[in-house]
């Protein structure tokens, strides 16, 4: 089984894209991420003549999370179920060959002092108590997306100049932690412990990828039975590279099932 993430950031404007990724590499289920498209706009005819089933939930301009997958999923629940917003565009559950899927993107935040980073971190709170309400440890159960967080300094190139940075801050990588700390292993990392691995690569410099210049902020999390049938997880730079690319790159995870 080959479950990829890809923050498309606007899938109308990456479709061409993503079709030719699918064709090339022909995954079992790819999550996208900040598809920035009205469910009712949502292009779903393309990826249905690639062979995919679609199940997704957006708004207009920003946010929007949407599932590919080569054979219908099943039990399909959008957004959390507390007393908080739904925040249904950035939350998207699924079940694909036995295996539940959590497509995540995660509030950037903004600044530390906006009231955005204050809600991204009460996300974070949110999903793990999400997680333990509805999940045991031994249920085979993926958690992927765009967390907007580097978790450790090898995930980000410059982490010595990041201490302020909403995506590396202190307070986000540790309720990033508390969320793994449910049971979740980084299925990338068990694969490949070295630095300079980024999936993301800000627009506002035309040769950070060639530099190196990213960060990691994209992670399929698996829990412990799940990651010892991972045999490889990686990341596809070729996306990043094609003309008006996203920011972001694919991630993908072979499984043995």
């Amino acid at each position: 089984m080959k479950v990829a993430t890809f923050n498309v950031n606007s899938i109308r404007s990456r479709m061409e894209i993503v079709l030719d990724w699918l064709d090339a590499h022909e995954p079992d289920v790819l999550c996208l991420q900040e598809t920035k498209v009205q469910d009712t706009d949502f292009p779903v005819e393309p990826f249905q003549s690639a062979g995919y089933h679609v199940s997704f939930r957006g708004q207009r301009a920003y946010n929007g999370v949407a599932v590919l997958s080569r054979e219908p999923a099943t039990d399909v629940q959008f957004g959390f179920h507390d007393d908080g917003p739904a925040d249904e565009a950035r939350l998207i559950e699924v079940t694909v060959g036995g295996v539940r899927v959590v497509n995540t993107y995660v509030p950037q935040g903004r600044e530390i002092d906006h009231e955005m980073y204050a809600y991204k971190l009460e996300w974070f709170r949110r999903l793990r108590r999400h997680f333990d309400k509805r999940y045991r440890r031994d249920d085979p159960l993926v958690w992927l997306g765009d967390m907007n967080v580097a978790h450790e300094s090898i995930d980000v190139h410059n982490p010595e100049k990041r201490a302020k940075h909403v995506c590396y801050h202190s307070d986000a990588r540790d309720v990033f932690a508390h969320c793994r700390e449910w049971g979740f292993v980084d299925v990338f990392r068990q694969h490949h412990p070295e630095a300079g691995q980024y999936t993301f690569y800000d627009y506002r410099g035309k040769d950070n990828v060639k530099n190196g210049l990213g960060w990691r902020i994209d992670y399929i999390l698996t829990n412990p039975a799940l990651a010892e049938r991972c045999t490889d997880c990686y990341i596809d730079l070729v996306p990043r590279l094609k003309p008006k690319p996203s920011d972001h790159t694919c991630m993908i995870a072979e499984f043995n099932l």
